[in-house]
């Protein structure tokens, strides 16, 4: 009998085993790196131009980790902020009779939050920005706040020389100044994402 039931309690033992592992879920499969974006177009309150002034930034970027390899210094594989899209800057000067355009490719961009900066390399403009990288920071308001956006050039990005002359220095990849500046007309989506992991070498 004592044989009988320590068997029925080996048995009872293997069932309830069974059953947890059955109920377990599975291990959960890796997800794809969603990644960041900024899309949008909007005209900004600028304090430092005449109130007839039309200032406007469109950026469409999307963040593509570790798309654009360089070599040295640890760049083999690229970076985790590397991204690709399309910037326009439009600036309508009435008073002057003129209209600066200026059109870029995304090469980097970072988010925190609900704020993004993003660089982009000048493919076409009328003012001579060819080949030159600028940096843009948006901020998607929430709670009803505003957008805001940030430029790298105007008032920030300024160096001044030891014989007190100024220059503009070149802008790195992903920097730019705070968003700045109030988005008056339009606005922007930031949609934020972790930095993803450095991916195996081949």
């Amino acid at each position: 009998m004592k044989n009988r039931t320590r068997a029925l309690a080996l048995a009872g033992s293997a069932a309830l085993v069974a059953t947890l592992v059955a109920a377990a879920p599975a291990p959960a499969t890796p997800t794809a790196h969603k990644p960041a974006s900024v899309h949008g177009g909007g005209t900004i309150a600028y304090p430092y131009v005449p109130r007839e002034h039309d200032i406007r930034f469109t950026v469409d970027a999307e963040s593509v980790p570790w798309s654009r390899p360089f070599p040295g210094q640890g760049g083999e594989q690229g970076m985790p902020t590397d991204a690709r899209g399309k910037v326009t800057v439009y600036h309508s000067m009435p008073d002057q009779n003129f209209t600066g355009v200026a059109e870029a490719e995304v090469d980097c961009m970072i988010t925190g939050g609900k704020t993004a900066v993003v660089t982009a390399v000048v493919t076409s403009s009328n003012v001579g920005w060819e080949g030159k990288r600028i940096g843009i920071s948006v901020q998607d308001g929430e709670h009803g706040a505003p957008d805001r956006v940030g430029f790298s050039w105007g008032i920030a990005n300024v160096d001044v020389k030891s014989d007190g002359t100024v220059a503009e220095p070149r802008v790195g990849t992903c920097m730019a100044p705070a968003p700045f500046t109030e988005v008056v007309k339009g606005g922007f989506k930031v949609s934020p994402a972790p930095l993803p992991p450095r991916p195996a070498k081949p």
